[in-house]
């Protein structure tokens, strides 16, 4: 598969991209320098392979970035639209789409994850900082935050949840494992849902931490078995 590689004097004075390759829908990888800063573009940016921004170098796009296999950058990935990548995304600051977050295995980021739309991800999410998504958030392993997790929907998570301050869902929680949490817990907060006992159920394997401010909390126990898969909480 061809590649092209983001060099400097394919940039303009403001770090706009001008090279004479349309990226928009590149049938290939696209790579960066390094240290080139956040490299910005008006519309799409778009690879058939992998878009991999070397550490000092990150991604500013007008409308969506999409990657048929991951995205990787040293500093942070902004969209004006959607950002889906059919591996991993792996970012050493933060992620901001003004729509959705969608990855076929995890994401990964070293600062907040922050998404218009929702945020799914076929393996775990993982911020340095908070999570947040105007619509759900799902994940097929684990959800770990630094900082709060606020979904505008609910939160639907494979096996457990840990997050550095409280959480805020406007339906439902659910997790396999621990949900753990410190300060404050809300649940149910939707005003889209009319079945007011439906959004509020939080149900995990055990709850450990803060209060539960609005919710009815359903532990179902944790098997011998799923204790060992609770790492990430200790």
């Amino acid at each position: 598969m061809k590649k092209h590689i983001i060099t400097r004097n394919q940039l303009d004075s403001e770090n706009n991209y001008i090279g004479q390759v349309d990226l928009s829908n590149f049938d290939g990888h696209i790579e960066s320098e390094e240290n080139l800063g956040y490299v910005k573009f008006v519309k799409n940016l778009s690879a058939q392979g992998f878009i991999w921004f070397k550490d000092g170098s990150g991604i500013d796009a007008g409308k969506g970035i999409d990657a048929s296999w991951g995205i990787d950058a040293g500093w942070g990935i902004k969209a004006g639209e959607g950002i889906k990548a059919g591996w991993g995304i792996d970012v050493g600051e933060g992620i901001k789409a003004g729509e959705g977050i969608k990855a076929g295995w995890g994401i990964d980021a070293g600062k907040g994850i922050d998404a218009g739309w929702g945020i799914d991800a076929g393996w775990g999410i993982k911020a340095g900082e908070g999570i947040k998504a105007g619509e759900w958030i799902g994940a097929g392993r684990s959800i770990k935050a630094g900082e709060g997790i606020k979904a505008g929907w609910g939160i639907d998570v494979g096996e457990g949840i840990k997050a550095g301050e409280g959480i805020k869902a406007g339906g439902g929680i659910e997790c396999k494992l621990k949900l753990k949490f410190k300060h404050l817990l809300f649940a149910g907060f939707s005003i889209r849902k009319n079945t007011i006992n439906e959004i509020k159920k939080i149900t995990c394997g055990k709850l450990v931490g803060g209060t539960v401010c609005c919710g009815d909390v359903t532990e179902t126990g944790l098997s011998d078995k799923t204790v060992k898969m609770e790492n990430f909480t200790k």
